[in-house]
């Protein structure tokens, strides 16, 4: 009996490598196992908002003849962002979206929703999904069930869910609630790690939390279950690696290693057919 082979496809976050040129950056991802990265389009880094028409087109090329793709970017969502992912052939912008607890939260959801209303023509006219991804923090939307609030009266063509295993870790919905959850909308699936740990002394009062953001095979979020589920419903698209460790002098080996971990996961949990 044959076992079915999986679709996925491996990128990775280049936020920990910020002034790596583009051809020393692709020849480092290839040299990890990757298909491909999302890239930060932000100020500090390689291509910053305010040059992203003359620059990103030229980096998705470097990557192309490095046989690679950047599959989404991390920035801003002005117009000609847009117009240089869709020049470049890059399909998913990733955002975050933010509760302003000075407003409360429903007029905060309205000011989201007029915003995301405000993309759509974005959207349709250069081809390119913003992806929407949980994330921990105060005046952030934190889970899958926040996301879908927001996602499911809107256009999957146009916007998609990016699922993030080590947020979701951190909440504890799990994958076989969270991603289902956004299923329909699914456009990515992030991998990275984190747990809770004291901040403050043994002995003191009140107990204070931090994050602590770790390898794929520590923290709260089981990556052999996130594997199996998308596995068992056959997803094919991209895991995008996010390369964040608190142990920054070590993110080479890690991510290495972490992609290594991955890869095995995924092809342990394939699927028999025939």
């Amino acid at each position: 009996m044959e076992r079915q082979r999986s679709r996925v496809e491996f990128s990775v976050f280049t936020k920990p490598w910020p002034s790596e040129p583009a051809a020393r950056l692709a020849e480092k991802v290839h040299a990890f196992g990757f298909d491909g990265i999302e890239l930060p389009v932000r100020d500090g880094f390689q291509v910053e908002p305010s040059k992203v028409m003359q620059l990103l087109p030229a980096w998705s090329r470097e990557f192309a003849d490095a046989g690679l793709r950047i599959y989404s970017i991390a920035g801003p969502t002005d117009e000609p962002v847009f117009a240089a992912c869709a020049e470049a052939g890059i399909p998913v912008i990733r955002i975050m979206l933010d509760i302003d607890f000075r407003e409360g939260y429903w007029e905060s959801e309205k000011r989201i929703r007029a915003y995301l209303e405000g993309l759509h023509p974005l959207c349709e006219r250069y081809g390119v999904k913003v992806g929407i991804q949980q994330h921990v923090g105060r005046t952030r939307v934190k889970t899958s069930a926040g996301l879908l609030r927001f996602l499911e009266h809107t256009d999957p063509l146009r916007f998609g869910a990016i699922w993030d295993a080590g947020h979701d870790g951190l909440r504890g919905e799990g994958p076989e609630i969270g991603l289902d959850m956004v299923w329909l909308h699914l456009c990515m699936v992030n991998l990275k790690n984190a747990c809770y740990v004291r901040a403050d002394r043994p002995d003191a009062p009140h107990a204070e939390w931090k994050l602590r953001f770790t390898t794929g095979r520590e923290g709260m979020a089981s990556w052999p279950a996130v594997a199996a589920y998308l596995q068992a419903r056959s997803y094919s698209g991209v895991v995008c690696l996010t390369a964040e460790y608190d142990e920054e002098a070590h993110v080479d080996r890690y991510v290495a290693e972490d992609l290594a971990y991955a890869k095995q996961l995924f092809a342990s949990s394939e699927k028999p057919s025939g």
